[in-house]
């Protein structure tokens, strides 16, 4: 590269020590967010494994970064279940995952409709309302407003 080059290159290159200031924040996380401050806009988004390949981390390590970077409120949750997927995201149980996919087929559904239909599960009202408080606390009940409210 050539003198002129270097000049051009460099005055493109613009990097903010922005995150460097999150306590906590681990090196994969970090690298995570590095990754994602590359990419100029949410349609151009890479995938978990284009993040995990330019991070120089496992998909696992490059999803607990998603994660972290979610609860420190950089990255939206709609983000990281577009990046991730609901199904896999470790922090929810296999009961709320079942729920979430019932929700997505049954959005209008109320409480009492939900409990008559548990009965069949042998599930009772309060294993109903621990998964959807989980549902609710890691962002999955944001476009179902009602199952938001049963969830409080």
């Amino acid at each position: 590269m050539d003198n002129g080059q270097a000049k051009d290159a460099a005055r493109h290159f613009n990097l903010s020590d922005e995150v460097f200031h999150h306590p906590g924040m681990d090196i994969y996380t970090q690298m995570t967010f590095i990754v994602l401050k590359c990419f100029s806009s949410e349609s151009n988004m890479p995938g978990l494994s284009d993040i995990a390949k330019l991070g120089r981390m496992s998909i696992k390590q490059a999803t607990k970064a998603l994660q972290q970077l979610v609860e420190l409120r950089i990255v939206s949750h709609k983000i990281f279940r577009r990046m991730v997927g609901d199904f896999q995201d470790d922090r929810l149980s296999w009961a709320a995952k079942g729920l979430l996919t019932f929700c997505k087929e049954n959005p209008s559904i109320d409480l009492s409709d939900l409990l008559e239909l548990s009965s069949e599960s042998g599930e009772d009202e309060h294993s109903i309302r621990k998964a959807l408080k989980e549902l609710n606390e890691y962002g999955y009940l944001e476009e179902y407003p009602v199952w938001s409210r049963i969830a409080n």
